[in-house]
């Protein structure tokens, strides 16, 4: 795909930014970090040419004066929350976090167990990591908590928690997920650290919406479709443009808290540092983008692929009405429906053209960086999507389509093992089955080997099916780096 973002840039100017704050806060900085920071795919979504670990490149920038935290909620613990993306629990991507972190380079000096109020499952958390060696703290739930600031600001608030030993000039607060508590360990450390005579400022490094682009521009439609399971809305910082007279862009949550914390910022040193809750904020994303018309054009995309998500989920019993049409509603702010995904109207052409309404026919529809689009619909033989991913290979080698890569003879006693020994039900092969034929004929089929080299072609291009792909399809395509959607219409 068309690169529109500078990394190298970004990496260099948000370092520099950071290093900034750090030296207005007499060299000590909480800085809470936002979102993913491992595989930010979102971000490398909308803004092509953002490496999904770009803020991690960043952050090796300042690996040597930096010190990382991890929180997680004991509310999380307590219910086994579990991330959806990896299918892991939070106590356990807290483990991950650390390893991955540390592989790096990175020092990972502790855990904070926040909104503990003496859960069993965080005590014995606690021990299973002290016993690694893990240094763990805990911070207690306050009353009122964040609007009852007389109380959040005094030794009965954040007084009681545990002060968190830090030793070096940055301090990266990060967490499994939402809702950890990350903001309240800042400015419960801010608190603790002024109560014993120490300088320290807060920051905070989220990546969207992006302050510095309007407020309608897709890429920032484009975040609130990515969180429109949860309601957020992008809004005009007010307190900004009153005190700078300039238009900033910034989220309902942080509008609606900066009050609170513009009087705990000034109940711990006497005044606020921050005017707005835009001013906490390091992003320099905005500033990176190389190419304004290719962002939104991919930004368009990713709402109209939010929204199908949105309506697969809702197929699955797990979304509200709610979440569809505010999809809907983002759609039509930036003037697009779901026809303006090409393969969508491929697929379903496609489909038409195969059977219709069939129960057994599905089809699915692949756009290349060339804008050409390539179909392919279920046989006896293939679903939808193996028969696509043969096609565009045969495309993009040069390779007649008449000619059959896998030949019959071999497909038959897969299905056999398949449906005979393995008791399944759809004799069809998946995408993942297909490319493992392939491997094996490569080693004597010069069109097998052909077709198999053509699979790095593949990243970034967009695909649409007429049916919900099964989970080993959608790992077979998530691994390409194919952007896909599909109708919400079950086998």
């Amino acid at each position: 795909m068309k690169l529109a973002f500078d990394n190298d840039k970004y990496i260099r100017i948000q370092s520099e930014h950071i290093r900034e704050r750090i030296a207005e806060f007499g060299n000590k900085l909480y800085l809470e970090l936002g979102g993913k920071l491992f595989d930010d795919m979102h971000a490398s979504r909308v803004l092509p040419g953002f490496m999904p670990d770009s803020k991690l490149r960043m952050l090796t920038q300042l690996r040597d004066s930096l010190e990382i935290i991890i929180v997680i909620s004991a509310a999380d613990i307590e219910r086994n929350k579990v991330r959806q993306d990896l299918g892991i629990t939070y106590d356990e991507d807290v483990l991950r976090l650390r390893e991955e972190f540390m592989k790096r380079g990175f020092m990972v000096s502790s855990v904070v167990i926040t909104h503990y109020s003496g859960q069993r499952s965080a005590d014995a958390y606690r021990l299973r990591l002290e016993r690694q060696g893990i240094k763990v703290y805990y911070h207690y739930t306050i009353d009122g908590y964040p609007h009852n600031v007389e109380l959040i600001a005094s030794e009965d608030g954040f007084g009681r928690n545990d002060y968190v030993e830090t030793s070096r000039p940055l301090v990266v607060v990060t967490a499994p997920g939402p809702g950890s508590g990350k903001m309240a360990v800042c400015l419960s450390q801010l608190y603790n650290e002024h109560a014993r005579g120490r300088e320290a400022g807060y920051a905070k490094f989220e990546t969207f919406p992006v302050w510095s682009l309007p407020l309608k521009h897709p890429v920032n439609v484009a975040y609130e479709a990515a969180t429109a399971d949860i309601q957020d809305v992008n809004m005009i910082d007010p307190f900004h443009l009153e005190a700078y007279g300039k238009t900033a862009v910034n989220y309902n949550r942080d509008i609606e808290i900066y009050p609170v914390l513009d009087a705990l910022f000034t109940s711990i040193y006497g005044e606020s540092p921050y005017k707005s809750p835009t001013d906490m904020g390091v992003n320099m994303v905005g500033f990176c983008i190389s190419d304004d018309a290719v962002c939104c054009e991919a930004s368009k995309q990713e709402i109209v692929r939010r929204y199908f998500q949105a309506l697969c989920r809702m197929a699955d019993g797990a979304v509200n009405d709610a979440e569809i049409q505010k999809l809907a509603l983002l759609q039509k702010q930036v003037g697009i429906n779901t026809a303006y995904r090409k393969t969508v109207v491929a697929a379903r052409e496609r489909k038409e053209q195969s059977g219709g309404n069939q129960p057994f026919v599905h089809a699915a529809a692949i756009e290349l960086e060339d804008g050409r689009i390539i179909t392919a619909g279920s046989s006896d033989l293939l679903g939808s999507s193996a028969a696509l991913l043969i096609n565009v290979m045969k495309e993009l080698a040069g390779i007649d389509h008449s000619v059959k890569l896998i030949p019959q003879y071999m497909i038959e006693p897969i299905q056999k093992t398949k449906i005979e020994y393995l008791h399944g039900h759809n004799p069809r092969l998946h995408t993942d089955e297909v490319l493992v034929a392939l491997s094996v004929l490569a080693q004597s089929d010069e069109n097998c080997r052909k077709a198999l080299a053509t699979l790095p072609l593949l990243k970034g291009c967009q695909v649409h099916s007429t049916v919900m792909l099964r989970d080993v399809d959608l790992r077979t395509f998530a691994k390409l780096g194919i952007d896909l959607t599909s109708d919400p219409a079950k086998k």
